[in-house]
């Protein structure tokens, strides 16, 4: 029987990693096996659930050059590609990059709740910014956004109002109109990519995600994702 190498070192050390992390993360009990705990992981977390059908084939790879009685015998060996993949995608779940530090944009522009609707978009126009948190008495209280303000300028146009009228209508107003809607949520700084990507994930009406240093409506934003970053997000998490 041969001792154990290091390529089957690297891959069982990396098992036991992603084994020992998604059962903290989801609080499971030991005699979950490896495959289901990959399966019950994959239900919310993303990065996960794209790994899904890889993870559970290394898994069981392990089982393949692991000595049923002594995990220090193996009778296999990995190859050094195999290993590699597997502890980037236990580095992925493990320790997930966080958004602040990587595609999350910082120079977020915020308005106040009584600037009139045509000089929002007016801003917008100039400054390509689609998406602007509305603050009142520094309190958030909505965020502007284009696609949204353009639906009920539609909405205002078919009931007959007078347009010149209501562009000069506070903003604040304005984003009350769909405020119910659900397509932002607020974050803190210390968030995740794989968060933000089940975030996404779970709520289909998610537009925004707005990221303040702890969570609070009553502080300014530090960072904003759009669900356009996607693209992004998965391309930082390939390369990460």
């Amino acid at each position: 029987m041969a001792k154990q190498t290091e390529n089957a070192k690297r891959f069982i050390n990396t098992y036991n990693q992603i084994d020992m992390a998604l059962r903290v993360q989801g609080d499971m009990k030991r005699s979950i096996s490896y495959t289901e705990a990959i399966r019950r992981a994959a239900r919310t977390n993303a990065i996960v659930a794209k790994y899904e059908d890889k993870l559970i084939d290394y898994g069981r790879l392990r089982n393949a050059i692991v000595h049923s009685s002594n995990e220090n015998m193996t009778i296999a060996e990995p190859y050094t590609e195999v290993v590699e993949e597997y502890e980037k995608i236990a580095s992925l779940i493990c320790t997930p990059p966080l958004a602040l530090e990587s595609i999350c944009l910082k120079d977020v522009q915020c308005v106040n709740y009584d600037v009139k609707l045509c000089d929002v978009l007016s801003y917008m126009h100039k400054s390509g910014f689609s998406n602007l948190p509305v603050y009142k008495d520094g309190m958030l209280i909505g965020i502007a956004n284009s696609g949204k303000i353009a639906r009920v300028l539609g909405a205002k146009i078919y009931e007959k109002r007078n347009m010149a009228d209501y562009l000069n209508t506070q903003i604040g107003e304005v984003v009350r109109e769909y405020a119910s809607e659900g397509f932002y949520t607020i974050v803190d700084k210390k968030v995740t990519l794989d968060t933000i990507m089940n975030l996404f994930t779970e709520n289909r009406k998610l537009l925004i995600v707005l990221m303040t240093p702890t969570g609070s409506l009553l502080e300014a934003p530090i960072g904003i994702i759009s669900i356009s970053d996607i693209i992004e997000i998965n391309k930082v998490l390939d390369n990460y």
